[in-house]
């Protein structure tokens, strides 16, 4: 269980991240800060793993709040969701360590996957007293390595969730349709479909029509 605490002057997207999270298993929401002052009651009062910190707050800018919580809590850490989209505050924000930098508005499986990854890293950091650098390699290259895979892929479609569809169709033996997939991977059917056409056009998976006894031919999807 990860305890996780919102600072965001928005009180509307404030609810909007504390609804995503609660549909994260192993998250624990212990409180929202709707100002940077606000935030210090909270972190004295509860055990808290993971700050989401917008970066324009009324009395303080994300990046200093940042900045000053690394002094007096060096054990937290922070992922950065604004609508800040410049390259200095970003800059800034990977200085001090942030985990991750999310521009508004985060769709829920954006959002979802970072913060599963950021549960997956902690646990991996968690399980080892002594490390070698194949762990350290791993530690550091997931995350660079993920990067990189985004980047190269169309808006839309990000590598985790590519991943787990092919791992989804490579356990069907009949193949799946949209609609299972969807299903599946907690997701709508258009969007299982994006998914599904993007890996048809390089080669992934082959896609095919079948026919039942009544009704419209299905298509279904194959590695």
């Amino acid at each position: 269980m990860i305890n996780v605490a919102i600072v965001e002057d928005d009180f509307r997207v404030a609810n909007i991240h504390e609804k995503f999270l609660n549909e994260i298993y192993g998250v624990s929401v212990v409180g929202k800060a709707h100002q940077a002052i606000d935030v210090l009651k909270i972190i004295r009062e509860n055990h808290v793993d993971l700050l989401l910190v917008d970066i324009y707050m009324p009395d303080k800018l994300g990046t200093e709040l940042i900045k000053e919580l690394k002094l007096d809590y060096p054990h937290l850490s922070f992922i950065v969701i604004t609508a800040a989209n410049n390259m200095e505050l970003l800059d800034e924000s990977l200085k001090y360590g942030i985990f991750y930098y999310l521009i508004k508005p985060v769709a829920m499986e954006k959002f979802t996957e970072v913060i599963n990854n950021f549960i997956k890293r902690k646990a991996l950091l968690e399980s080892k007293e002594l490390v070698t650098q194949d762990f350290i390699d791993q530690v550091l290259k997931n995350k660079v390595t993920e990067i990189q895979e985004d980047n190269e892929l169309p808006k839309g479609i990000n590598s985790i969730t590519l991943k787990k569809i092919v791992e989804i169709i490579g356990s069907m033996d009949n193949g799946a349709t949209a609609e299972e997939v969807g299903i599946k991977m907690n997701a709508s059917r258009t969007t299982a479909r994006r998914y599904l056409q993007y890996l048809v056009s390089i080669g992934k998976v082959k896609a095919e029509l079948e026919y039942g006894i009544v009704g419209r031919p299905e298509r279904k999807y194959y590695l």
